[in-house]
């Protein structure tokens, strides 16, 4: 259950109307996900959110568009973010994620939090090689 209640008609609000549409035209669809409709209580925070988003998920980088989505869904699983991971999961399979690259990442994915809780627990210092300083 939400902390706050679905909006009934959120675009009928300027600032939301304008951030509905800027996201079909980025995304090319006239979906807009549940995220997007209940951070309509807020305008300004659905706007900022949007824009944050916006611009590292779907401005062209130095990442292509599927690794951005499969980053977002490992941090998603870090983070428990059900909503995040079925989200993104969705998005990285619209993005060209086979069935066999989605097996590979959470393999990554449960190495590295088993490593980590690891690590975390025997408080290793760090190699001085993996220090950007010494290069």
């Amino acid at each position: 259950m939400s902390t706050v209640p679905l909006q009934e008609n959120p675009e009928s609000d300027p600032l939301v109307r304008q951030v509905f549409d800027d996201i079909r035209a980025t995304r090319g669809s006239d979906f807009i996900n549940l995220l997007w409709k209940y951070l309509a209580f807020d305008p300004p925070l659905l706007k900022q959110t949007w824009e944050d988003v916006k611009s590292v998920m779907a401005e062209p980088s130095a990442l292509d568009p599927k690794t951005k989505e499969m980053i977002y869904v490992a941090v998603s699983i870090a983070n428990s973010c059900r909503y995040c991971v079925h989200s993104h999961t969705a998005a990285a399979r619209a993005k060209g994620m086979d069935d066999e690259e989605y097996a590979d990442l959470l393999r990554v994915i449960s190495t590295a939090s088993r490593t980590n809780a690891l690590l975390n627990g025997l408080q290793i210092p760090v190699d001085p090689e993996f220090n950007r300083e010494n290069d």
